[in-house]
């Protein structure tokens, strides 16, 4: 599939192009939660709404959101040494991403799973919610580990100016991932015998999906005929290559964390003016979420293309490309927010009758 040239001709136009694949990437990443969040809120219950869309999606966002930021420095090395043709060390940062995902995915499924009662406690969760967050979220923390192998995978792809086929996976998942819950939640009636079991169900749904993706972008990397090919003997941490990803994501990490941090003590001060209050705002973040999206994509652009002309020793192009996402940033962004603040209740009737 066609690369978009991130070292040759316009900026703008190319940046673009990848920007708008990132974008749909990322908007059908967050649809497997928004789905699942349609589909209980509809044929569940409110509170099962809440359950999926509220302190369970917060923490997941907090955690996940730590190893994205941390992934993103694999995605800045890499990308480094494409754009310098450096092929050994281009080997040697993908095999260390793909380590770093399984070992990060394991450590993250093993604590989330253990603390998720506590989490969803301290957070003031409203009763009636309480044991339907704990299992979405519990399940959910069993999918870390292909959630991570698939973005960290996802990432590589895009260090290299690939960003279409992991969106074409993304669709796919997604895809797949609605019939899923329709299928647990409606057609096999796990819906009709409570919050519990509905929110098992799309739950159930979205690891499966999210395995599906990390076994389709596994195998593009180990088919890839390119400098990034993955060998599955050679995945092992080069504790070189890792001290360079973690010097450049884990400020990253840290910074994703925050917002998400705030968000998580917004959404315990929100639990306690109860059961509809909390669900409202489950809905709300399902819209906000749009507009960090696309400022997030916008980021990883203007990151992946400083990373490449970085490397090739392009740096006018590196200081173009920054100017040229401000600008780009502008123009999408503040018509958005114009949109969603003038239709926020018609958009809110997505989620509830």
């Amino acid at each position: 599939m066609k690369k978009v040239n991130i070292t040759e001709g316009p900026i703008w136009k190319n940046m673009l192009a990848y920007f708008w694949a990132l974008l749909l990437g990322a908007f059908f990443q967050q649809f497997y939660n928004t789905i699942d969040a349609v589909i209980v809120g509809r044929a569940v219950s409110s509170d099962a709404l809440g359950a999926v869309g509220g302190s369970s999606a917060m923490v997941v966002s907090l955690f996940l959101g730590f190893f994205l930021g941390l992934s993103s420095g694999a995605t800045v090395v890499i990308s480094q040494f494409y754009g310098a043709a450096r092929q050994k060390e281009v080997e040697r940062s993908v095999h260390t991403s793909i380590a770093l995902a399984l070992y990060g995915g394991a450590i993250i499924t093993v604590i989330g799973y253990a603390i998720a009662p506590w989490i969803i406690s301290a957070m003031k969760t409203p009763v009636e919610q309480s044991a339907a967050s704990t299992l979405y979220l519990r399940i959910y923390f069993l999918g870390m580990i292909p959630n991570l192998v698939y973005n960290m995978g996802a990432g590589i792809l895009r260090a290299v100016g690939d960003s279409k086929r992991p969106l074409i996976i993304l669709v796919v998942s997604c895809f797949v991932n609605i019939f899923l819950d329709v299928l647990f939640v409606i057609v096999l009636g796990m819906g009709k015998k409570g919050d519990s079991y509905g929110v098992m169900g799309v739950a159930i749904a979205t690891i499966l999906c999210q395995l599906l993706s990390a076994v389709i972008v596994v195998v593009m990397l180990t088919r890839s005929q390119d400098m990034h090919k993955l060998y599955i003997r050679r995945i092992k941490l080069d504790m070189q290559m890792f001290a360079k990803i973690i010097r450049i994501g884990l400020p990253a990490g840290f910074q994703s964390t925050m917002y998400t941090l705030s968000n998580i003590l917004i959404q315990a001060a929100i639990n306690g003016f109860g059961n509809d209050t909390a669900a409202a705002w489950a809905a709300y973040g399902k819209i906000d979420v749009i507009f960090w999206m696309t400022v997030s994509s916008l980021g990883t652009s203007v990151t992946t293309f400083s990373g490449q002309n970085y490397g090739a020793g392009l740096y006018d192009r590196v200081r173009q490309s920054a100017k040229q996402a401000f600008i780009i940033a502008a123009v999408i962004t503040i018509p958005l927010s114009i949109l969603m603040y003038f239709n926020g209740a018609l958009l809110l009737k997505i989620f509830v009758t």
